[in-house]
């Protein structure tokens, strides 16, 4: 009887023994934090950066004589398309016409001395003398032609006139500017670490605020040859085609690169975590029931998810939801 007593008594406590540790199992299951995991893989991702500029003219030329002078009659107004070699502005002819009038007076007497060199009624100093003075005025009137008959340089359309027929023009300001505008041009600043993927002739995408939806094909012009020490990045000349004209200068330009794709691994943007006080972020990994804290850097939000650069690799199981309640190492449990 005792020994059955005993037996009772040892069985006893073993299933107590057994509730207690079933008891603290659950309990260590219940303060784990709950969340939901997600496994992350490489995905093939384009390699896009969006760079801001203004758009400027290809060419800009300011029509205004080197000389002062009276301005006789301005051809054109303000908005007008004009062609290159087309007469913009005449000047007062005063001085071209004496000019004109002088260089044919010392042709004649030249034409006249050369015939009496011929006879020996004149020395070739003389004949010399009159050939000098004569190219001397030629290109006297040559110089007046191109002050007095303003002519456009280049296709272009005048954007500004400051001065009207009749007005004294004594320098300053020029009397026109004409901007060629066909193409045009958009000046970005780009980052130093893709200098060596940027190359003349490659196309790139613009595209403005004030034309939602439309994208215009642009190509990279002049790659300038130096980098900014202060803001690390090299100043790129982009080409736009603009015969439609509706790119002005001024306007502000969204261009889009395009480096090709590179395998990225993507995230949902709702694990990531931001550090309060700074621009860190970071998600959690987690790992044999431990979730890791890790700081990540990422690239462009494509869609719902961010392409991260560094700091998790292929294959991480990344939480959800619950990481509000995360913290570095805490033992959860999967939902």
């Amino acid at each position: 009887m005792k020994k059955i007593t005993l037996t009772i008594l040892v069985a006893s406590l073993f299933l107590a023994s057994c509730n207690r540790g079933t008891e603290q199992i659950q309990a260590d299951i219940i303060e784990r934090v709950l969340v939901n995991v997600q496994a992350v893989y490489e995905q093939p991702v384009e390699q896009l950066t969006e760079l801001t500029g203004n758009i400027v003219a290809y060419r800009v030329n300011h029509i205004t004589p080197t000389i002062p002078g009276r301005i006789d009659n301005i051809n054109v107004e303000i908005g007008d398309r004009v062609r290159a070699g087309q007469l913009l502005v005449q000047m007062d002819r005063t001085n071209l016409v004496q000019a004109q009038l002088q260089l044919e007076n010392v042709e004649r007497e030249l034409a006249r001395v050369t015939e009496l060199r011929k006879s020996g009624g004149v020395t070739q100093q003389q004949v010399d003398q009159l050939t000098t003075q004569a190219d001397v005025v030629r290109e006297t009137v040559r110089n007046l032609q191109e002050n007095t008959n303003l002519t456009s340089p280049i296709n272009g359309v005048v954007t500004a006139r400051n001065f009207d027929a009749g007005n004294i023009f004594g320098g300053g300001v020029p009397i026109l500017t004409v901007m060629q505008l066909s193409p045009v041009k958009v000046m970005v600043d780009i980052s130093e670490a893709h200098l060596p993927r940027v190359r003349p002739g490659m196309e790139v995408r613009v595209r403005f605020d004030t034309y939602p939806g439309k994208y215009f094909v642009g190509r990279v012009g002049i790659i300038h040859p130096t980098v900014n020490p202060m803001t690390r990045t090299f100043r790129t000349e982009i080409i736009i085609a603009n015969d439609d004209l509706l790119i002005r200068p001024g306007m502000f330009a969204r261009v889009e690169l395009n480096f090709g794709t590179q395998e990225r691994v993507m995230i949902p943007d709702v694990a990531v975590v931001r550090q309060p006080g700074n621009n860190a972020r970071f998600v959690f990994v987690v790992e044999n029931g431990i979730a890791h804290r890790r700081e990540v850097e990422l690239g462009r939000l494509i869609g719902d998810q961010f392409e991260v650069i560094l700091g998790i690799e292929s294959g991480a199981r990344v939480v959800v939801a619950g990481q509000s309640r995360l913290m570095d190492r805490i033992p959860v449990r999967l939902q």
